[in-house]
């Protein structure tokens, strides 16, 4: 006879067991989501001219997932730490080519995003990525970034701000497109873009080796180092003081992903009120 000592023993053990079970089980969901999310970041980056993709992934065990359940969770509501944007509205400005390559290339360049959340400087690379800094030496000078804002904020995976989108849903672009450079930057070690690098949004599919050459106006600002294969134009670096700027920005968290596009936005409100670019 089972006395009740033996009795608490054994209900003891089995509680562990169901605890140990629920934890495995919630431990092979994180693991099959982070799979899913790193999957699909590249997709998310690659909206330079087109929608991003969107709808129910497939995990590692072959299954189809619910957007719910492959998506980052939205971050807690915070207060919005910054500020309202600047009277003005975007400008819907659009050219058939690429700019005649016109900076100094052995100049230095500084883009200066005055942000409602603060002034966000870039040392630019002119000399590693020309093209890509004489394009936006050129829209910048149109007023092309002013009055738009930053779209998306990933802080699963990868640590990303994302901006330079007139149309802010990841869908617009100046009407052309510039050629990846500076692919095998001495920053970039272990596929890694560290915290501080600014580089190019584009359209490439590592799967089929599609769409290359594709950047156009998008880009994205890392503010944690993040795991990325070295597909996206590295051109540029943020100062100290943005980094701070990125940081709030970051701190604040981001929305539950979009239905539609996939998109998960900053919880800030970030709008770049005037861009500059200077050469020195």
């Amino acid at each position: 006879m089972v006395s009740n000592d033996q009795r608490r023993r054994q209900l003891a053990r089995e509680k562990f067991a169901r605890q140990q079970e629920r934890r495995e089980t919630a431990r092979r969901k994180a693991q099959r989501r982070n799979a899913i999310i790193a999957a699909s970041l590249v997709v998310v980056l690659a909206a330079s001219g087109g929608a991003v993709a969107a709808g129910a992934f497939t995990g590692d065990d072959g299954k189809e997932k619910t957007d719910a359940e492959a998506a980052p969770s939205a971050s807690p509501k915070v207060e919005d730490p910054c500020a309202k944007p600047a009277p003005g509205k975007v400008e819907e400005l659009s050219y058939k080519k690429e700019p005649k390559l016109s900076i100094d290339k052995s100049a230095d360049y500084t883009m200066s995003l005055a942000t409602t959340c603060g002034d966000i400087d870039i040392d630019l690379k002119a000399s590693a990525a020309p093209h890509t800094v004489n394009s936006f030496d050129f829209l910048v000078n149109k007023g092309y970034l002013n009055h738009t804002k930053c779209h998306r904020l990933t802080n699963q995976g990868i640590y990303v701000l994302q901006c330079g989108d007139p149309k802010g849903d990841g869908t617009g672009g100046p009407g052309y497109t510039i050629p990846d450079e500076n692919l095998k930057d001495k920053s970039l070690k272990g596929n890694v873009y560290p915290a501080g690098t600014v580089a190019m949004a584009n359209q490439y599919n590592p799967q089929d080796g599609k769409g290359r050459d594709t950047g156009g106006s998008q880009f994205f600002l890392v503010y944690q180092d993040s795991q990325l294969p070295p597909d996206y134009t590295p051109f540029g670096t943020v100062s100290k003081s943005g980094m701070k700027v990125l940081k709030k920005i970051a701190d604040a968290g981001a929305t539950a992903p979009d239905p539609t596009t996939g998109n998960t936005a900053p919880n800030a409100t970030v709008v770049i009120d005037k861009a500059t670019v200077r050469k020195s």
